[in-house]
């Protein structure tokens, strides 16, 4: 699962079918969208439209948790929209009635094990909702996706869902980020980079998957470059300590 990606939420219509397109050009090789967001025909177009290798590009997309019963059927129309035989994550997009449903976690399952799903995981789940997945079936999720950003930073958290070999995956690392904060430009300014790279590189110092959104090329590209920018221990030591500032 490639560290960074592109966030399609608020991405909308001809957009977002440009955006993913671009990132596409620029090199993503991770798009993450949901039944939720109305994309997935216009993430499909993309894909399709730039011609890239299926399994060059890590696509993920999620349940609405109202969908709970009809999994398998919003499963085939997430397919058909995307215009693939296969998902790489198929995310739980939040507890169905804020709890954890073991019987969609189950129907998750037995769509991985049929070859429609590669992984499946979970989003905005707590580690005791986590834990009772695991409980009822065996079968920890891959991923929880979950907001994240330096304020958010919990390394008990991280490890909690380490121990259950849980990848935690990040999502509105910008708008939960002061990116003017001196320690970020501070940072900044030594690797002559944005306060946005460092808050991406800070999550991929940490193995922490972050999906940041644009539909801007240039901006885009300005995120991509993030993969190249390599912090410091005591760099990634001094943005750990704004968490829950």
């Amino acid at each position: 699962m490639p560290l960074l990606g592109l966030g399609t939420w608020q991405a909308e219509g001809t957009d977002a079918e440009r955006a993913v397109t671009a990132a596409l050009e620029l090199g993503y090789t991770h798009v993450d969208t949901a039944t939720g967001y109305g994309n997935q025909a216009e993430v499909g177009r993309a894909l399709a439209t730039v011609g890239t290798d299926r399994d060059a590009v890590f696509v993920t997309t999620k349940l609405p948790p109202d969908h709970a019963g009809r999994e398998r059927q919003t499963l085939m129309e997430s397919l058909a929209e995307l215009g693939t035989d296969h998902l790489d994550l198929w995310l739980i997009h939040w507890p169905p009635n804020k709890q954890a449903t073991p019987a969609t976690w189950e129907q998750f399952i037995a769509a991985r094990d049929e070859g429609l799903v590669r992984s499946i995981g979970v989003s905005n789940y707590s580690i005791a909702q986590i834990d009772e997945l695991i409980a009822a079936t065996g079968e920890a999720p891959a991923v929880n996706q979950i907001p994240w950003s330096p304020t958010d930073w919990d390394a008990d958290l991280v490890a909690e869902h380490e121990r259950r070999g849980v990848r935690v995956e990040g999502y509105s690392a910008f708008k939960r980020t002061d990116l003017d904060d001196p320690v970020l430009t501070g940072i900044a300014a030594a690797h002559d980079a944005s306060t946005r790279q460092v808050v991406l590189a800070w999550h991929l110092a940490h193995g922490v998957v972050v999906i940041p959104k644009s539909t801007s090329p240039e901006r885009l590209a300005h995120n991509l470059e993030a993969v190249d920018l390599t912090l410091t221990a005591d760099e990634v030591a001094a943005v750990d300590a704004l968490g829950g500032r």
